[in-house]
């Protein structure tokens, strides 16, 4: 009889609500043998596991690695090698600004099975949430999705887009906006923070490019959040203007 051959998972749980998670991403939870999960998972998934599912959460956060990414890799294939069925439960899309790549890379080469399952990202759920529109036909047709954080110390990007969304700029607004300005961008264009967009806890704070640091520091914003640029935030009020009377 041959050797049961394990899996990996490896899906996006979405922005935050955990029912934006895919019917497969869920179908996939519910049958696993083990699920490494990160901070930014939704700890609701973890209650559609079997119980004698193990659960092991892997998260990183800003100074604190529960697990550094090595291992994380060695324990997917350690599992998936004996023949489990293994989720790698990432925020958002398991492939934008994430270290899903990686994860497929190392398995890929050692000839263990995986399946990627997309996620639905912040980037895009946190401004509709509030109704705010990455495009619209005829007036705003480019975006751009940033990293608000570079290790390397590299300078931050800031192109030629009727809109910008930054991913973790929440706590380096100063040094985006710079950025941001520098590139050209007037001082007073629309921007706004979004904060645990699509959750019960979600938050937004609006005001201009020379006025937003200020903002995030007086109403205490706090990760995770999303940082977006451009005129397109205008529309926010017209379509959710009850989400914006409190903050």
């Amino acid at each position: 009889m041959k050797n049961k051959k394990g899996k990996v998972y490896i899906i996006g749980a979405g922005p935050g609500d955990w029912k934006l998670i895919s019917v497969k991403g869920l179908e996939r939870l519910k049958k696993a043998d083990v699920i490494l999960y990160d901070f930014l998972a939704t700890d609701e998934l973890l209650r559609f596991a079997k119980k004698n599912a193990r659960i092991i959460c892997v998260g990183k956060r800003d100074g604190m690695h529960l697990k550094e990414q090595y291992e994380i890799n060695k324990m997917l294939f350690k599992y998936a090698g004996s023949g489990k069925s293994v989720v790698r439960l990432k925020g958002g899309d398991p492939f934008l600004f994430s270290r899903g790549i990686e994860e497929a890379l190392y398995l890929k080469n050692r000839g263990i099975d995986f399946e990627i399952i997309p996620g639905i990202t912040s980037a895009f759920a946190a401004p509709e949430s509030f109704g705010i529109p990455l495009t619209r036909k005829g007036r705003f047709s480019s975006v751009a999705v940033l990293t608000g954080r570079k290790s390397s110390g590299e300078e931050l990007d800031a192109p030629k887009c009727d809109t910008l969304i930054y991913l973790m700029a929440v706590g380096n607004i100063k040094k985006v906006v710079k950025a941001v300005v520098e590139s050209g961008r007037d001082k007073d264009s629309p921007c706004a923070i979004i904060e645990r967009g699509t959750t019960s806890g979600e938050r937004i704070v609006t005001g201009r490019l020379d006025t937003i640091a200020d903002l995030a520091d007086r109403f205490s914003v706090r990760p995770p959040g999303i940082f977006i640029v451009g005129e397109v935030v205008g529309y926010g009020k017209r379509i959710y203007e009850h989400k914006y009377k409190k903050r």
